[in-house]
């Protein structure tokens, strides 16, 4: 753990919904604990709040204990939107004139509480209860692929994206279903408290595993981590800690405890690629960080992310991406 003297303060506010999906709510906000666990410079706090004091979730336990939807939201909040089950456990019946009024509820709260500055998450179909709300109109979006189409039709403006684990537009982040409600919240966690912690509640939680590589959501950096191999994991997050280190097969293979040709072998075997492979993906997501962030020329950038130039850092970025490393601040906002 880091010690911080005063941790900054999130304040997340759960929007449970009638039939909510339980691991829309659960999911997400373990990560949030976790988190909480790792490090002492970020703390989140959870508030579950919804229309109704009880509701029944989509495998029949009643959740309990739900506060009233707020007047008034802290500026720094976070309000996620669960989802809902259509079919719950024991309750299959049609949705009643109750749970259609608190959905119709939160609707209308959304519209009056969610302003500048605070942001909205969505996990699974808890983007339909945003969109009603007109949170996501002319708004790069997603959600689970059965409810794609509901989402084009409460969000005509709205630029709907399938088959993405989870999109960020500004203040609006929506994400796939139910699981990737924590790969969401593993984005956040990387945002607030660092990549570090993030990949240790990864790890906690055992979701290494992503999507393909093509999803532009990806994040780089907990690419390779489909496995649960400790001395790998230990390896990786050497690098992950400091990518401009002058890592060598051998130095990894001192700090994750096994010989230089079994690091490799295994490396290959667990992540699909090698030692300088990942070291240099590392390398560029550093680069591609400080490039997007900051107006350091390109030789500054290559040298802070560990290149021995700009020249290799280019090298290294066209082995993984497209366009050249000067599209990465293309939208850096320039001086007024």
């Amino acid at each position: 753990m880091t010690d911080a003297a005063q941790p900054f303060d999130i304040p997340v506010f759960v929007v449970v919904p009638p039939r909510v999906l339980l691991l829309d709510v659960a999911g997400p906000i373990e990560v949030l604990r976790k988190a909480n666990l790792e490090q002492r410079a970020v703390r989140f706090t959870a508030t579950y709040i919804g229309p109704s004091a009880t509701v029944g979730s989509s495998i029949g336990l009643a959740v309990t204990g739900v506060a009233a939807l707020p007047q008034r939201l802290p500026d720094n909040a976070l309000v996620i939107i669960a989802g809902s089950a259509d079919a719950p456990m024991a309750n299959s019946h049609p949705w009643d004139e109750q749970e259609r009024a608190d959905q119709a509820a939160i609707v209308a709260w959304l519209k009056r509480a969610i302003r500048p500055g605070i942001r909205l998450a969505s996990i699974c179909s808890g983007a339909l209860l945003a969109a009603e709300a007109g949170m996501l109109d002319g708004r790069e979006c997603t959600t689970h692929h059965a409810c794609i189409e509901d989402l084009a039709r409460l969000a005509p403006t709205a630029r709907v994206r399938d088959n993405r684990l989870y999109v960020e537009d500004g203040d609006r982040l929506t994400s796939a279903g139910i699981t990737a409600g924590i790969d969401l919240m593993l984005h956040i966690v990387a945002e607030a408290a660092g990549h570090a912690c993030a990949l240790a509640v990864a790890r906690y939680l055992v979701v290494y595993l992503r999507r393909g590589g093509s999803d532009p959501q990806l994040s780089p950096w907990l690419e390779g981590r489909n496995h649960i191999h400790p001395v790998i994991h230990r390896a990786q997050d050497a690098v992950v800690a400091n990518p401009s280190e002058d890592w060598s097969v051998a130095s990894l293979a001192r700090l994750s405890g096994a010989s230089p040709r079994n690091l490799s072998r295994l490396f290959n075997e667990q992540t699909g690629m090698s030692v300088t492979d990942f070291v240099n993906r590392m390398r560029v997501a550093l680069a591609r960080e400080m490039l997007s962030g900051s107006r350091l020329d390109m030789e500054a950038v290559a040298m802070r992310a560990g290149f021995g130039s700009a020249r290799q850092l280019r090298r290294a970025w066209n082995r993984l991406n497209d366009g050249p490393p000067s599209a990465a601040r293309a939208m850096l906002p320039t001086d007024s």
